[in-house]
Parts: structure tokens; C-alpha cells; sequence
């Protein structure tokens, strides 16, 4: 039986335990150090979301690297984005010419990839790919291209391991979805 949890009166249920997520992350890199053995990349954390997942993902990176961060804003406190994508903190690293690695904790709608590819492409990089744990195959808007996929998920709405909800949860080893609440029949005149 999987773990539950309740918060702000919501009931979540363990979707991706903690071992998966260390075992994915592991698998990840390995591609990713493969990918750049001859090149030293930049990796891009986006916060807040994917601090934990960068952190675990650049622990188990070989290849020389250098880090850098964005801040944006989709979502306030909601469990939707809104769908205005808003930078709050921008690079300090150089772009031009590099290999860049965006790595996001969730890729939903795309907007932010594709708002972070507007941002990046015309500063010239070498390369410019992008790595996430949490890919929701349902919701992504066509043509959003993610290069490296940690599991592929349904369209609910999930916390933990740096996913919040309302700024909290972020805290969680593993990742819960939303259990929908049942619904209750009605009678009939």
C-alpha cells in the first residue's frame, strides 16, 4: 500500500518513491556524462522547484561542469500554472559558445522551457539541452522538446522532492499526486 499524506486538508498518495528517484537520477547522469565527456557544460538549475533534484544530479556528475541558476515564476501558490512565465533571477554564467544543460524539476505545460530557450538561444550556445525529472506527457503543449526524461507521469497535480504546494512540501523524499477526491452520486428525480 502506498504512503499518504495530508496537507492543506488535500490528501496526497505516494506516486515515485525515494529509491526510484535515486536510481533515475543515477541513470540520468550516467547518460549525461556520456553525452558530455568531452565537453564541460554548464548546468542551469531552475529555481525553486528543482534544487534538490539538481543538487542529487550534479552529485553523480563525473564530466568537469560548471552551475549556474534562473528564478521564474508560473505558479504562485496554485496547483496550475498560470501560464505567465515571469524571470526573477537571471544567469551570471557566460553563454556564448558553451554547452548549457537546463534542468527542471517538472515539465508541464513547456512554458518555461520554451521561455528559457527564448532567454538562452540568442545568446548564442553551443548547445542548448534540457534535463527533468518529471515529465507530464499529457499536458505538454506540441514541440516542447526535452532531451532527458526521468519518468514520464499523468497530468495530476504532485509535491515533494522540491515540488511544493504553496511553498511547502518541498521537503519530501518522494513524490505524491493528488488523490481525487470521490464523487458522490446524486439522486435522481
Amino acid at each position: 500500500m502506498a504512503a499518504t499524506i495530508r496537507v492543506n486538508g488535500d490528501r496526497f498518495v505516494e506516486m515515485i518513491s525515494e529509491r526510484r528517484i535515486r536510481a533515475k537520477v543515477r541513470a540520468l547522469a550516467r547518460q549525461i556524462n556520456t553525452d558530455y565527456r568531452n565537453a564541460v557544460p554548464v548546468f542551469i538549475g531552475i529555481l525553486n522547484g528543482s534544487f534538490i533534484f539538481f543538487a542529487d544530479l550534479i552529485r553523480e556528475i563525473s564530466v568537469d561542469c560548471e552551475i549556474d541558476f534562473l528564478k521564474l515564476s508560473s505558479y504562485g501558490d496554485a496547483k496550475i500554472s498560470s501560464g505567465d512565465v515571469r524571470l526573477l533571477k537571471d544567469l551570471n554564467c557566460q553563454v556564448e559558445g558553451r554547452d548549457i544543460i537546463i534542468v527542471e524539476d517538472i515539465v508541464d505545460t513547456g512554458l518555461s522551457v520554451e521561455y528559457i530557450r527564448h532567454l538562452i538561444e540568442p545568446q548564442n550556445p553551443r548547445s542548448l539541452k534540457v534535463v527533468t525529472l518529471l515529465y507530464k506527457k499529457d499536458a505538454v503543449k506540441p514541440g516542447t522538446h526535452v532531451d532527458y526524461i526521468g519518468f514520464s507521469i499523468p497530468s495530476d497535480f504532485v509535491i515533494g522532492y522540491g515540488l511544493d504546494y504553496a511553498q511547502r512540501e518541498r521537503n519530501l523524499k518522494a513524490v505524491y499526486r493528488l488523490k481525487a477526491k470521490p464523487v458522490r452520486a446524486t439522486a435522481r428525480p
